[in-house]
Formats: structure tokens, C-alpha cells, sequence
């Protein structure tokens, strides 16, 4: 008893002097709810003697307020009472140090009859006994009147304990579709508490534990909602969302469920109370089952494909092919589809034909409408609801249209801010067409009517076709030239060109001369060049295209031959001959006289300066 000598003679006195020793503990009362935990911490401080101090619990009940109860003790482990030692040797009741001077009661479980006043000593180990050895905090252990409850097939009573019994419920949804879970929270303690709602989801099969489960939304003790992890800028997408009906219910809703979000919806309850020191403490929790939730995604329910798998027609003639999408069923209103056809030739990449977009506009490829061809009669139409059939038609097919052909889907979801989320895509198998069409033989020759041109001369280029076809067609003319490029190989250039409307085209001479196009028989177009210079010299051709026009009003490149070449080389004329050797004497002459010249110079002044 010697002991306590110094608890009983200064506990609770404040002697004011300066380093005198003092015991903190938490300002009281404490709330808690029975059957959690609490931990009170305890520390000392202006102390004299080792850095590790020792620390003895005692607890007053209510009924003997004046009989103190051992609790726990730092430095004997048989320190406990008997209504506490059995608690204190199975580990629910222990005192963890957190270091030299400071310490926790902890208490896993509360009993009702932990209610009281809690006494932190300190045995001395001061010189001299001043300041508190002790210090007290006033413990209130209240019933748990915290429930949850979810919506469940058949009425079950409300969740009171910390996890549900009973199977949650069960949903299956397409991805785009919404989930909307309900979760009725309340507390009858009489004292001023807040509470917490929080909606997670743990993945498929995985064991619900704190690590395990994920935040989706929630509402803090202080009235605040927040998303977390993944689900926060969904949030702020204003994809997701948690109200509050009437007192007790709250009720969560994901607009556009993805894939990643199946799982065991739980509904976690926190029941919060402050503290006299203002901090708040978390006194209750609870933790109910929604819903396991199933979600099947698009990709793996879109499937497309084409028909007919093998098409056979002539040119001119219409072709039809059809695509059929089927999607999640029934149909999620907020999915949409974009669909489209391309075109393959060999190994080649694919051409697309058309696109129908999201909105419903059509594009055509550019393939199909340019310059060359014109525009073709190519629609892409929707045939049946969403996802449905689409159909593309040409109407006038062209020996081009051969080939492999692809359907080709997008799926998008749409956001409630009208952005579109792309989810899933697909193509078709391949479906050919083949086609029937007139043969035209096409050939061209090229020849020099003059064969020798010397320079200043007029270069006639004469260029003879022959058209075979039982189609009416119309020809294109281009000469090129084939200029040598050093050691490297020729390449050629454009000179001149008639379109398939007579339309002629001139390019730059390298000599800067003129030069035209013109056609001197049905069958006969020929290229002339004024005034031919060196630099025209090289080997020439003509490359003609025969052109088909379709109903349509459409053109087709039925065919395109090169000629053979043809040298023009630009002679010297006579006079020019001439003029070479004479240029050439009369340079010698003069380089001749300028060498005398300077030699009997030299030897004058060489004379001179002798002299």
C-alpha cells in the first residue's frame, strides 16, 4: 500500500509549483456505444527519473464509486482484479505503450458494466512528490441503436449487428443502363451524434473487408458528399449521384454502368460524437448487403455481320448489301451506334464506302466521290431500329466495286453531358462480290512522222489509239518525257495532257519554248513542239486512259496503256557546223599572237636593262 501513498495524498491536486509532475488524460464524459472499442490515452509529464514510466489503471463503478477496481498495469501482470483479469489474460482489455511516458487502455469489446470513472497513476519516481500522480475521465458505455437495412425480396428485420445475414439482392444489367441502390440508415440514441453514409462495391467473389471495398459515394459526418477513387470524375460528370429521401433513406444512382463496376454493393453506416477535447470519434458502424450486381458489356453482346455472303451482277447494275447489329437486349436507350462498310482489293487496306454516324449523317469515301469519278450514287440507310439492319446500295455497280466487303460498328455511350464514350466496336466476316463486265482492249503507239528535227524545228508527236468496247468510251491522253537523271534511273514528267472532255493541260518546257496538243484524226492526237533546243531532247510517250460512264452519270477507269517511246533528239543545223572550226582557228590565232607578242616583249626589256 506504500505505493499509493502518493495517489492518495496528492491525486487530483494541482500544487502549482514548477516541474511538478502531471498526468493527462482526455476531458471526460466519454461516449461510447457497447459492444465497440475505446481507447483512452494517458501520458505524463515533468517528471523526474528514467524516460520509461509506468502506468496503473483503476476503474469506479457507479455502484461504489469509492472502491477502487484494478484494471491493468504496465509493470505486473497480476496486477488485475478479478472481474477484469480474465479479459486482461485473453487480450480484449490490455495497455499499449506508445512510448516512454505514454500509454492506451484499450478495451475491444464494451460491456455495459464498463461504465465509469477510469483513473490513469502514475507511480512516482520523483525526488520529491509534487504536482498529480493521477488524472480521471468519466466513461459512458450507451446501447447501440444504430440499424441499416437494405431492400431485399422478402421483409427481413432491420441489420443490428455489423454485417447482414440474408443474400442481397440480385441485378443484371447491360452496360449504358442505369443502377439505382437504396440503403435506410437511423440511430435512437438520446445522445447528439451524426451519421455517415457510405456506398461501396467490392469485386465479384472477393471477401468484404476494408481493403477489399471501394468507395463509390458517401456523405460525411459533416453533411459533405464525396466520390472516391475511380468514381470521383464520374462524379463531377454528374454520372453518378446520392440523395437523401425523407430521414432515413439514402439513395444512390449510377446513370451509365461500365463493366468494371460489377460487384457486392454495400451500404457502410458510421455513427460519430464529439468529444469534449471537439474531436470527433467514429462510436458505431454498420455494414449492410445491396445488391450483387452483374454487368454485361457491349462488346461482348455486339455482333455483326453481313449478307448476302456472295454477290454476283454486272456492270451498271445495283448492289445491295445488307448489316445486321444485335446489341444488349433490350435495348439501352443511351447507347448509339455508328456504322459504316469498306472495301478490300487484295492485301491491300481496306477503302471505305460509307458512313453513317451517330446523328444519322452519311459520309461517302472519298473514293467514291472526286474529281475523277464525280460523285456516285452510294447511300447508307438505317433499315430497322436501333441496333437493327443498315443498308448499303449502289446504284450503279462498276468493275471497281469488285472485291471483299466489311461492315464495320461502333458502339458510344452517351454522358448526360451529351459526350460520347466509345465502347465497344466489331467488324463483319467478309463477303464477296464479283462482277461481270465488258472487256475493253485498249492500245496505243507513238511515232515521229519526221524522224530527224534539227534545232529551231517544229517536233510533230504523233500518238495512235485503238479502242475496242461495246461501251461508249471516252479517252484521256497525257505525253510524258523521260529525262535522264545522271547515273541514276530516267524519270518521267508530265508535257501535255487531254482530259476525257478535250480539255488540254500545258506544262513548262525545260527550254521555255511553246508546244501544243491537238487531234488530227478520230483516232490520232499528236503533240508538237516549237522550236525544238537541246534541252528537249530525251524519250518520249503517250499514256491513254479509256473512261466508261455510268447511268449514274458516274465515270469509270476502264482501262490505261502506255505507249512505246520515241526519241527526239534535236540536230545541229549545217551552218552551225561551220562555225565551230572557224570559232575554233580564230581562238587559236589569237592565242597564238598573244604568246609572240609577249615573248619579244620579254626580250626587249631584257636588252633595256642591260644597257
Amino acid at each position: 500500500l506504500g505505493a499509493l501513498g502518493p495517489r492518495d495524498v496528492h491525486g487530483g491536486w494541482d500544487l502549482g509549483l514548477c516541474g511538478a509532475r502531471e498526468v493527462h488524460l482526455p476531458p471526460g464524459p466519454l461516449f461510447r456505444v457497447e459492444g465497440t472499442a475505446i481507447s483512452i490515452p494517458c501520458s505524463v509529464s515533468e517528471y523526474e527519473g528514467p524516460t520509461l514510466q509506468h502506468f496503473e489503471w483503476f476503474a469506479y463503478r457507479p455502484a461504489a464509486p469509492e472502491i477502487s477496481i484494478g484494471v491493468v498495469s504496465t509493470r505486473d501482470p497480476t496486477f488485475s482484479y478479478a472481474v477484469f483479469s480474465r479479459r486482461v489474460q485473453s487480450g480484449e482489455v490490455s495497455v499499449h505503450r506508445l512510448r516512454g511516458d505514454a500509454v492506451e487502455l484499450r478495451i475491444k469489446r464494451l460491456q455495459a458494466e464498463d461504465a465509469g470513472v477510469y483513473e490513469c497513476y502514475t507511480p512516482t519516481t520523483d525526488s520529491k512528490y509534487h504536482g498529480n500522480y493521477s488524472s480521471k475521465v468519466v466513461l459512458k458505455v450507451i446501447p447501440d441503436t444504430l440499424w441499416v437495412s437494405a431492400p431485399s425480396p422478402t421483409p427481413r428485420p432491420p441489420l443490428r449487428g455489423r454485417m447482414a445475414g440474408a443474400s442481397p439482392l440480385q441485378f443484371s444489367l447491360s452496360e449504358g443502363q442505369e443502377l439505382h441502390l437504396n440503403c435506410t440508415a437511423q440511430s435512437q440514441t438520446q445522445q447528439h451524434t451524426h451519421l455517415s453514409i457510405s456506398f461501396g462495391v467490392s469485386a465479384p467473389e472477393a471477401p468484404v473487408e476494408r481493403q477489399t471495398l471501394q468507395e463509390v459515394i458517401g456523405v460525411r459526418r459533416d453533411f459533405a458528399v464525396e466520390a472516391g477513387g475511380r468514381f470521383a470524375e464520374r462524379y463531377r460528370a454528374e454520372e453518378l449521384s446520392l440523395a437523401k429521401a425523407g430521414s432515413e433513406q439514402y439513395k444512390l444512382a449510377i446513370r451509365r454502368v461500365r463493366p468494371e463496376d460489377a460487384g457486392t454493393y454495400h451500404c457502410t453506416v458510421g455513427e460519430w460524437i464529439q468529444d469534449p477535447d471537439g474531436s470527433w470519434q467514429l462510436i458505431a458502424e454498420k455494414r449492410a448487403a445491396l445488391a450483387q450486381v452483374t454487368i454485361h458489356s457491349i462488346a461482348k453482346q455486339l455482333v455483326v455481320s453481313a449478307s448476302p455472303p456472295d454477290v454476283r451482277l454486272s456492270a451498271g447494275e445495283a448492289l445491295e448489301l445488307l448489316c445486321n447489329l444485335s446489341g444488349p437486349l433490350p435495348p439501352v436507350p443511351h447507347v448509339v451506334y455508328a456504322v459504316g462498310w469498306e472495301l478490300s482489293v487484295g492485301d491491300g487496306d481496306g477503302l471505305l464506302v460509307a458512313w453513317l454516324d451517330t446523328d444519322g449523317v452519311a459520309i461517302i469515301g472519298e473514293s467514291y466521290a472526286n474529281r475523277q469519278v464525280g460523285r456516285r450514287h452510294v447511300s447508307l440507310q438505317k433499315l430497322t431500329p436501333t441496333p437493327g439492319s443498315y443498308r448499303l446500295r449502289i446504284e450503279s455497280a462498276q468493275p471497281g466495286d469488285m472485291g471483299t466487303y466489311h461492315c464495320m460498328t461502333q458502339a458510344y455511350v452517351r454522358s448526360p453531358d451529351t459526350q460520347l464514350q466509345e465502347v465497344a466496336s466489331s467488324r463483319s466476316q467478309g463477303l464477296k462480290v464479283h462482277m461481270k463486265s465488258e472487256a475493253v482492249v485498249l492500245k496505243a503507239y507513238a511515232w515521229l512522222p519526221i524522224p530527224s528535227t534539227y534545232r529551231g524545228d517544229t517536233a510533230d508527236l504523233l500518238c495512235n489509239i485503238s479502242v475496242e468496247s461495246t461501251q461508249a468510251v471516252h479517252v484521256a491522253v497525257s505525253w510524258w518525257v523521260e529525262v535522264a537523271a545522271g547515273d541514276e534511273e530516267s524519270q518521267g514528267r508530265m508535257v501535255a495532257s487531254v482530259s476525257r472532255e478535250g480539255v488540254a493541260e500545258l506544262s513548262r518546257r525545260a527550254s521555255g519554248g511553246d508546244m501544243s496538243v491537238d487531234k488530227v484524226g478520230p483516232e490520232c492526237h499528236r503533240l508538237r513542239l516549237h522550236g525544238v533546243q537541246p534541252s528537249d531532247e530525251g524519250r518520249y510517250h503517250c499514256a491513254v486512259t479509256a473512261w466508261v460512264r455510268y447511268p449514274d452519270r458516274s465515270w469509270y477507269n476502264a482501262r490505261t496503256v502506255k505507249s512505246n517511246s520515241i526519241t527526239v533528239y534535236p540536230y545541229a543545223l549545217a551552218m552551225d557546223t561551220l562555225f565551230i572550226p572557224l570559232i575554233v582557228g580564230a581562238a587559236s590565232a589569237i592565242f597564238t599572237c598573244i604568246v609572240i607578242l609577249a615573248t619579244i616583249t620579254c626580250c626587249f626589256m631584257r636588252r633595256l636593262r642591260k644597257r
